[in-house]
């Protein structure tokens, strides 16, 4: 029998589970309700089982990589203060990309030494929607060519390179637009954790650099293609009971839609959307990530995989 190559180890979630630190679990069940997500079914049992290993190693990770910095100063010389520590974060839209970022949040910010873990999402570098619609983009949102990549790039360059503070945009779910005016500053984080569908892209055609050149540790969350679809419908219709009641949501005009209705518009959206670029941009970037988190339908991670060192 001839076994496939691959640059990862599986571990499944038994296994994984015993690897959890002795260290309780930090998080209450109340701080984990406002880390979940719409949609996700964590629970307190999950984080420490799976998440909480994850942020042990990812800490092990940034603290090799704050020892090699001293030694390379120390071997040129030089007192050089040390730069944030770069974590990004990839999947499709609804498989809890952004749960596993807040989380990661939490928990690192919690480990020895209480580093300061700030967290960018990429929705906040998506043009505009006035900019989108004269590029005739807006049916490609969160598509790599809906964002504006050049400065993604500077930002996280500028963070990375220890500037003191850097400017970031701030998007709305509810007007599903760039917010005019308003910025979040990142001030020297320990930790940055970049969250965002593409965020694992190598470099676009004739560009030489991609954010995902900047990172220290990278983590994919998967799950099979049809679970996710389901999961966008469910976020979808929750949405609409939800959110979409606001007259200043974007998506107020399918508040009033039966449900049959709106499951048909969301199903239209996934399979217009997001479900070709889940298959054209992001499914392609799994195999750069250095841990994948893999999800069962019920959305509990299944296995973890690690890149071999």
């Amino acid at each position: 029998m001839v076994h496939q190559q691959t640059p990862f180890v599986e571990i499944d979630r038994v296994a994984w589970s015993r690897l959890a630190p002795t260290t309780p679990n930090p998080l209450t069940e109340r701080e984990v309700a406002r880390l979940r997500g719409l949609g996700d079914r964590l629970e307190l049992r999950e984080v420490a089982e799976v998440y909480l290993p994850i942020s042990r190693l990812v800490s092990l990770y940034q603290e090799s990589s704050r020892r090699l910095h001293d030694e390379t100063a120390g071997f040129l010389g030089e007192r050089v203060q040390p730069v944030p520590f770069v974590i990004g974060v990839a999947g499709s839209v609804a498989v809890g990309k952004s749960t596993t970022a807040r989380l990661l949040q939490e928990l690192l910010g919690r480990w020895e030494g209480s580093p300061r873990v700030d967290l960018v999402t990429t929705d906040g570098f998506l043009f505009p929607n006035a900019e989108l619609e004269r590029r005739g983009l807006m049916q490609r949102k969160g598509f790599p060519e809906a964002y504006d990549r050049r400065a993604l790039l500077t930002a996280i360059s500028q963070v990375k390179s220890g500037a003191e503070e850097v400017e970031v945009p701030v998007y709305s779910h509810l007007t599903y637009d760039i917010v005019p005016d308003e910025r979040i500053v990142i001030r020297r984080p320990d930790i940055l954790i970049v969250e965002g569908l593409n965020v694992l892209q190598p470099p676009a055609s004739k560009a030489h650099m991609a954010v995902s050149d900047l990172f220290d540790f990278t983590v994919y969350v998967d799950a099979r293609t049809a679970a996710i679809r389901e999961w966008y419908v469910e976020r979808f219709l929750a949405l609409q009971q939800g959110a979409f009641q606001d007259p200043e949501s974007y998506f107020h005009r399918f508040a009033d839609l039966d449900e049959q209705a709106a499951r048909a518009h969301a199903v239209g959206i996934w399979d217009a959307i997001n479900g070709p670029n889940l298959a054209e941009n992001i499914v392609p970037t799994r195999s750069r990530a250095d841990l994948v988190l893999r999800k069962d339908a019920d959305h509990t991670v299944r296995s973890v995989l690690l890149r071999k060192i």
